[in-house]
């Protein structure tokens, strides 16, 4: 199968390097294709120097137009399984075959790499673990699914969610409102235990003060997309 491997990255220039040489060594089956949104360091800099694989976007879309353009790439190439993988080098690759297999096997149509099943590695830290479970929760209210790690950006997806998500992904929470849209589509999600680590560079968009707001503001958004969801298919 063809695996191509979406790198959305901003302002990544202390881990860019590193992420890509792990890649190349441990998932040597895989391509990837980096998206630079506009990143205001030397981020295109080393990207062009190393000949790395890459596309910028016009204008800064954030994290899900980001992804949504390496979803298009995707499909546009005739690729079988997208996995997303993040720039920061908190994603390791030698789990990228894992996570990949049970949509290679059809048992998914996305599988999502989860740090908390096994609860080993870097978890997090206390706050944005307990926002984690909160939006967990209401997921599994508005959908009835269970998904533990709902912000994983480690994530799987087959040529249909592929050829989906290309068309349709959110902008601004694209990690939980993506699975939900999978889960009120239709479209079979589940986890795959993983290990991952500390950002290797760079800072989190979601931070300190952030984070609080960041859950808030999802859960509106959850909300707002299962009542969307209902009156489109009320009529």
């Amino acid at each position: 199968m063809k695996i191509l491997v979406i790198i959305p990255c901003y302002n990544e220039q202390e881990s860019i390097e590193r992420v890509v040489a792990n890649l190349k060594e441990h998932a040597p089956f895989a391509d990837y294709l980096i998206v630079n949104d506009c990143s205001r360091d030397n981020t295109e800099k080393i990207l062009r120097a190393n000949g790395m694989n890459y596309i910028n976007n016009p204008i800064n879309l954030g994290i899900g137009g980001g992804v949504q353009a390496g979803y298009l790439y995707a499909k546009q190439n005739g690729y079988d399984i997208a996995v997303q993988m993040d720039g920061d080098g908190q994603h390791d690759p030698r789990y990228l075959a894992k996570v990949c297999q049970p949509v290679i096997d059809g048992e998914f149509d996305m599988a999502i790499g989860s740090r908390f099943i096994e609860k080993e590695g870097f978890q997090s830290s206390f706050m944005r673990r307990l926002g984690i479970n909160i939006i967990s929760l209401l997921i599994k209210i508005l959908t009835g699914k269970k998904v533990y790690d709902v912000t994983s950006g480690y994530r799987a997806c087959n040529r249909q969610l592929i050829e989906f998500f290309a068309d349709n992904y959110a902008d601004d929470y694209p990690e939980p409102e993506a699975i939900m849209s999978c889960v009120l589509n239709g479209y079979r999600v589940g986890e795959v235990p993983v290990v991952m680590e500390e950002r290797q560079g760079g800072v989190s968009s979601i931070r300190s003060l952030k984070s609080a707001y960041y859950m808030i503001k999802v859960c509106l958004a959850l909300v707002v997309d299962r009542i969307s969801t209902k009156r489109k298919a009320g009529k």
